[in-house]
């Protein structure tokens, strides 16, 4: 899941941007199936790691072919880590929840993360929310609680680390939304990998022995190292599809897009693990979709009623 950010593109590419944004949907939650596969031997926190540090792998030979600078201005550090440690916190409690968790419960979970982008927007940042689209947040977190009831009682607290992850990813896009106007997305994925690895290495370390389910180590064995491997490369792949999808088509086009990642995983959920959503959960699924789809179009209307406006003549 993803929130999709404004962006100028050229019109003779949007069928490029909307099949990679479709790619995007398929790929994303392949990095949920390999990262669940992996839970059943690896700790979380050492599958958080793997993410990030094939991430970053796979990014450096990128930016050097790219011949992309990798020197960064002082006063972006601070807003890189910041993004960085908001990325791993989600990741973390993302892959802890689907630890025991169907895929599809707790992806709708997370879906609740624009609304958390929207709310902070009007009521800390001051942006011009209207009273429909603030409502239709708050209809999508109605949504949320008839997903985590049930699994509440399946699962416990548990059931609660997904939304760790939409408040970390949440945030996580409020601090893109600066840093993507001023550095290459390649060379933002490389630093995102590489601060994540170095916010992760340190926490193994110490939990090393400490018999920690979630952090302690372990040396993996046979096809965990396959699934390990598959969390950073679909979790590389997947974000980079959806970073060159925005810079080819516009946000409006692809923003609905992004709620096929649920059926998507909801199929593979099922199709894996032998995982299907009950009947309360599939109805806080269609409300979370109905919600989310409501305030992409009431964006559009706000954002056609300023382009009208801007273009009037004065008077």
């Amino acid at each position: 899941m993803t929130q999709l950010l404004p962006t100028t593109v050229s019109t003779d590419r949007i069928l490029p941007g909307v099949a990679l944004m479709l790619g995007f949907c398929v790929t994303a939650p392949l990095l949920d199936v390999a990262a669940k596969l992996a839970s059943s031997s690896v700790p979380v926190g050492q599958i958080t790691a793997a993410r990030f540090i094939v991430q970053c792998l796979l990014m450096a030979p990128v930016v050097l072919i790219m011949g992309l600078s990798l020197k960064v201005p002082r006063q972006k550090w601070m807003a890189l880590t910041i993004r960085a440690l908001m990325l791993f916190t989600s990741t973390f409690c993302f892959i802890a929840a689907i630890r025991v968790m169907p895929l599809a419960d707790a992806l709708a979970i997370v879906f609740v993360a624009p609304f958390i982008v929207l709310l902070v927007g009007k009521f800390y940042l001051s942006e011009d929310v209207g009273p429909r689209r603030v409502a239709a947040a708050l209809v999508g977190f109605v949504g949320v609680l008839f997903v985590i009831q049930p699994s509440f009682s399946a699962f416990g607290a548990v059931a609660l680390f997904p939304l760790g992850t939409a408040v970390g990813f949440a945030f996580y896009i409020l601090v893109t939304r600066g840093l993507s106007r001023q550095m290459h997305p390649v060379t933002l994925q490389f630093y995102t990998g590489l601060i994540a690895s170095l916010l992760c290495l340190p926490i193994l370390f110490l939990a090393q022995g400490t018999g920690s389910v979630l952090l302690d180590p372990v040396w993996p064995e046979g096809i965990a190292w396959t699934w390990l491997f598959g969390v950073g490369f679909f979790a590389t792949v997947s974000h980079m599809m959806m970073t060159y999808a925005l810079s080819w088509a516009p946000s409006a086009t692809l923003a609905p897009l992004q709620y096929l990642e649920l059926p998507v995983a909801t199929l593979l959920g099922h199709l894996v693990f032998g995982d299907f959503p009950n009947a309360l959960t599939l109805t806080g699924i269609g409300i979370i979709i109905g919600a989310g789809l409501y305030m992409i179009h009431r964006e559009r209307v706000t954002a056609r009623r300023l382009v009208t406006e801007r273009a009037a003549p004065p008077i």
